[in-house]
């Protein structure tokens, strides 16, 4: 009898494969199909729900279908033993479905359920493992992500105004219009939190928190692309300031990731910086105005991606769940093929020549190139490049070559197993996945002119990020007072410059003492005193004073008559 793992990985497969073709076919014959289905009907009411089948929505969906048959199958084997697995492959299931129903959204209420499904299923698999980091990091993750939730519930009553949800029709020819500006803005700040850019980056690093598997597919192709999908949706729509603002964002975005990431230890949050940076990429290419090149990254992206979380997953499984990459060092020789697979990803997330990622990212750097930017774009740019290098080359020193930090008594191993099934499954797409999408996406080249010294300088900033990635994995600091300047900034720069004390102190510390100063003050001070305390009191004398009235009213009666016959007296005379 098949498992439920193996079911859901044939039929994702499959579904996949069909996908895929029918894609191509809709990108050749340069068809959209738009599906109206009428859910309810309800005296002249009528709920539709709207579905956009163009090739962009076709290729996206079957990349997501076969990362996550990947996964599942993957999973098979790295949550063995786990007494919830059918739990987990229906989480992972949910996942998938709440992405689906995303990309084929032209509609801003069915692009709403796509995008709270995925907010809502990511804080379970984040909290899985039930301790307090675990839970930490998945209330930081679905508060984080709430923000941007709330702006397209703005968005939705905004759209209002053009009497329809379904914004593909509006885009283009209502760009300048005041509300469509505004609408524009508020999709920007959810794609921010959901892509998690500045100043919302916290909850990525700390979503690692969740199982491997669940990893691999958010940072590839689900959760973090939701945001950067939506923004190539929108494109139409966006205004020069709102592009310019988005370029500052992203790029600082990417420059801030690459750095963090060479200065951490964890070989999950290094990967999960990685993806910060790419993300960073998509989007600053974007908003110079290249919506393909995003798009075409964005797959590429994903599928490197989600190998090189399964190889961490199973160098971490095989570790006995250590992450640190300090314990690490000579797997090439115990765990070859993982290694092997490791490398090719890395190389693709260096742009490598002729790596997958290579097509994507070169060819981004030099339509950059092309445009009449400031100096500060064109240095972010290649810096961020070194630095993935960089980091992506001190992980390969640290994990692969030296000695082998760990106990003794260890059981390295790689045998036949659902886990290299896995990941043998990728490897080749991951390999051959940029020049097939190259030629199946651009049907006419990109001609790029540029200097020689702009053409080499890709090349001459990945080789110095090789040459600085080494020497860092070399440098062995000597904790004396002389290196205490770089442990303030190494400690900085690794904690993502100080952005996940912001996100939780930051923002619930001040908000808490200030509420007990208002308490001690004020609910048990003097408002205490002045307040409700003082009223009851004065209502209770002004009470007893009436009730003395009323108790000896006769008496009362005939003091009050001598009064006003002494006042009558008194006015007489």
């Amino acid at each position: 009898m098949l498992s439920i793992c193996k079911i859901y990985f044939y039929f994702f497969l499959m579904l996949s494969l069909f996908l895929f073709f029918f894609g191509l076919n809709l990108m050749i014959l340069d068809l959209s199909l738009i599906i109206e289905l009428n859910l309810l009907t309800l005296n002249s009411s009528s709920i539709i729900m709207v579905l956009l089948l163009d090739w962009m929505s076709l290729l996206f969906m079957s990349f997501v279908l076969f990362i996550s048959s990947m996964v599942i199958f993957y999973s098979n084997e790295y949550m063995e033993g786990d007494l919830n697995l059918n739990r987990f492959i229906l989480l992972v299931i949910l996942f998938v479905l709440s992405m689906m129903l995303l990309i084929i959204s032209p509609n801003l209420i069915s692009i709403l359920l796509g995008w709270d499904g995925l907010g809502l299923v990511s804080y379970c698999l984040v909290i899985y493992y039930q301790n307090i980091k675990s839970f930490n990091a998945g209330m930081l993750t679905a508060l984080s992500n709430r923000i941007g939730d709330v702006a397209l519930l703005m968005s939705i009553a905004w759209m209002l105004n053009y009497g329809s949800w379904n914004y593909i029709f509006y885009l283009e020819f209502m760009k300048n219009d005041l509300i469509m500006n505004l609408i524009s803005y508020l999709v920007v700040l959810a794609a921010l939190t959901k892509s998690a850019q500045i100043p919302f980056s916290a909850w990525l690093p700390a979503a690692m928190a969740a199982p491997t598997p669940v990893s691999s597919l958010v940072h590839s192709s689900t959760l973090v692309t939701a945001g950067v999908y939506l923004l190539i949706r929108f494109n139409y729509a966006f205004s020069s300031n709102l592009m310019l603002f988005l370029m500052f964002i992203s790029s600082l975005t990417m420059f801030m990731s690459g750095l963090g990431a060479n200065f951490e230890f964890d070989l999950k949050k290094i990967i999960a910086l990685s993806t910060l940076s790419q993300l960073g990429l998509m989007m600053s290419i974007l908003s110079l105005g290249s919506y393909k090149l995003a798009f075409f990254h964005l797959l590429i992206h994903a599928l490197f991606k989600a190998l090189l979380f399964m190889c961490a997953g199973n160098i971490i499984h095989n570790l006995n769940n250590c992450q640190d990459i300090r314990f690490m060092g000579s797997l090439s020789s115990q765990m070859p093929l993982t290694c092997t697979f490791f490398n090719i990803c890395n190389f693709s997330l260096c742009g490598l020549p002729f790596f997958s990622g290579f097509y994507s990212k070169d060819l981004m750097v030099e339509v950059m190139s092309m445009q009449f930017l400031n100096i500060y774009i064109y240095m972010i740019f290649y810096i961020s490049i070194g630095l993935t290098v960089c980091y992506s080359f001190r992980l390969m020193y640290y994990s692969l070559t030296g000695n082998f930090n760990f106990v003794s008594l260890n059981c390295l191993m790689e045998k036949e197993s659902f886990m290299m099934k896995g990941m043998m499954g990728l490897i080749f797409f991951t390999i051959f996945s940029g020049s097939l999408l190259m030629w199946l996406m651009f049907s006419e080249p990109y001609f790029i002119c540029l200097s020689f010294f702009l053409k080499m300088m890709t090349l001459i900033m990945v080789l110095l990020g090789m040459f600085l990635g080494y020497e860092m994995a070399k440098f062995k600091m000597n904790y004396n007072l002389k290196s205490l300047k770089y442990l303030t900034l190494s400690s900085f720069l690794s904690m993502m410059w100080n952005m996940p004390l912001i996100s939780t102190l930051g923002l619930n510390f001040y908000p808490i003492y200030l509420g007990d100063i208002y308490m001690k003050t004020f609910d048990q001070g003097w408002f205490e005193y002045y307040g409700s305390q003082n009223l009851s009191k004065n209502l209770i004398l002004t009470s007893k004073f009436l009730q003395l009235f009323s108790n000896n009213h006769l008496k009362i009666y005939f003091m009050m008559m001598i009064y006003w016959i002494i006042f009558l007296l008194l006015n007489i005379y």
